[in-house]
């Protein structure tokens, strides 16, 4: 729709910064504050303990959190690059909470100082698992309409929101309804405020946003020409930044003309419209079963995923939109650039939507 590792390098890449600091501050304080007095500090010694580290979680708990002791002879001050964070400490005790979900190996920079510049640097690692928690989510478990504390609507015809769309999105009760325990968006055919079509458009602006996680959907895709169903993420600054230079990251998308291929794609500037950067993968049995469809992001990448499948990974830059908050939206159209040609027999089509969650 017009919708819209290095870890260790970087480290390594800061580590080098930092270490040309304390080189200069070392070298300017060497000859006038160094000797028997003040002597360099020696002996640096650092111990990580991974909280909840035992036989059966050799990573943690899942907490991310570890605790550092930083020890060195004649020290006063230590400062510790972890996680591409530079903390500065004096009692040789730091306690810190990684955030990033999974399993992953971070390097820890420790330099100790003794107070007249002079300084000693070590490096060590540690392995930290990070369970996923949830940060947002709709379960869709309270019959009738969505709640409006999470939701909100694009109504009408947005001039064909940009596609050649042929629906009128409405939020009356025929058009989405929460009913046994999913979301139902329904596309009907009808004349109606000068369309021949209504469905419905929901998102999520204004009242949540997210920079970096897992967004997902488990849903079941409606059949027929011309349906066109999404869950995707538009940059929260879209009045001040346009599409597309909001950015735009397409997580499903799946067309009736085409059944049981799923496309996601990102959209921003110089890359819109028939964006280069798209993949699909087959999904079967996708009007018939529900099926997940997430992307994980972060600064590095976004990585998009069918049923824990990975099938796309695209390589995400300082230079991208896909850097700031983003928020959600569920639709489905009709018609339209992608959609295609609406079968001329069609009536009616429900998109069903079981969960939408946001982990971290």
């Amino acid at each position: 729709m017009k919708k819209f590792k290095n870890i260790m390098d970087k480290a390594g890449f800061l580590t080098a910064i930092l270490l040309l600091i304390f080189q200069s501050c070392s070298s300017s304080n060497d000859s006038s504050d160094g000797g028997s007095d003040n002597p360099a500090p020696s002996n640096l010694t650092i111990q990580v303990e991974v909280v909840g580290k035992n036989a059966a979680n050799p990573d943690g708990d899942g907490s991310g959190k570890v605790n550092l002791k930083i020890n060195a002879a004649n020290a006063v001050s230590y400062k510790v690059l972890i996680d591409n964070q530079l903390k500065e400490i004096t009692n040789g005790e730091l306690t810190y909470t990684f955030t990033g979900s999974g399993t992953k190996t971070y390097s820890i920079i420790v330099s100790a100082y003794n107070g007249s510049g002079q300084f000693i640097s070590s490096t060590s690692s540690v392995n930290v698992y990070v369970a996923r928690k949830i940060l947002w989510a709709d379960e869709f478990d309270v019959d009738g309409a969505p709640n409006t504390s999470k939701w909100g609507y694009n109504t009408g015809t947005g001039d064909g929101w940009g596609n050649n769309e042929l629906e009128y999105y409405t939020t009356r009760p025929e058009n989405v309804i929460i009913s046994n325990g999913t979301l139902k968006i329904k596309a009907i055919k009808e004349e109606y405020m000068g369309s021949h079509y209504t469905s419905t458009r929901m998102l999520t602006k204004g009242k949540f946003s997210f920079k970096y996680g897992r967004a997902e959907v488990r849903a079941k895709l409606p059949v027929g020409g011309g349906t066109w169903p999404a869950f995707w993420m538009l940059g929260d600054n879209i009045d001040t930044a346009p599409w597309p230079a909001c950015g735009e990251v397409d997580i499903l998308e799946s067309v009736g003309n085409n059944p049981n291929v799923n496309h996601s794609s990102l959209h921003s500037p110089g890359r819109s419209g028939n964006t280069p950067d798209t993949k699909t993968t087959t999904v079967p049995n996708s009007a018939t079963e529900f099926h997940i469809y997430a992307a994980e992001w972060s600064a590095e990448s976004i990585k998009f995923y069918v049923d824990d499948n990975l099938f796309y990974t695209y390589a995400n830059s300082a230079s991208t939109p896909f850097n700031a908050n983003f928020f959600l939206i569920l639709n489905l159209a009709m018609g339209g650039n992608f959609g295609g040609t609406v079968d001329p027999n069609f009536t009616n089509a429900t998109f069903e939507v079981d969960y939408v969650r946001v982990y971290n």
